[in-house]
């Protein structure tokens, strides 16, 4: 059984940076698509960013596309978001969720159609001054 473990989220002023980390365990990361999603208070799950493990392709919404990047290590079986100029906007529950890569096409339609069959618990990030 695969397991996704988040981890990094915290209270951060508006302009600054947080690294969120999801520890992959289970199964080789490089099996699956790895994306990281968020939900805000009375909000819809939505995807932020998605990647390939096997050969690093990236997808991001356009909310936060130039601000975060996503990353892995295989080494560490680990995945990152990086997020920088963070805004108040950005606070909600961090999602870490994987997909195999078969079952569906791209990183875009893994993030856009919230498509995943593997979750980790969240990791609270919050924005505010």
């Amino acid at each position: 059984q695969l397991q996704l473990v988040e981890s990094g989220g915290t209270l951060v002023q508006p302009g600054g940076s947080l690294r969120l980390s999801c520890a992959v365990s289970g199964f080789p990361l490089d099996y699956f698509r790895i994306g990281w999603f968020r939900q805000a208070p009375g909000k819809e799950r939505e995807g932020v960013s998605c990647i390939s493990s096997s050969d690093g392709n990236t997808y991001y919404a356009d909310s936060v596309q130039g601000r975060f990047t996503i990353s892995r290590d295989y080494a560490k079986s680990t995945v990152y978001l990086q997020m920088n100029s963070l805004k108040p906007g950005d606070t909600a529950v961090y999602y870490c969720a994987a997909v195999n890569n078969w079952r569906v096409s791209t990183n875009q339609a893994m993030c856009v159609t919230v498509r995943a069959d593997y979750w980790g618990r969240g990791t609270q990030v919050t924005v505010s001054s």
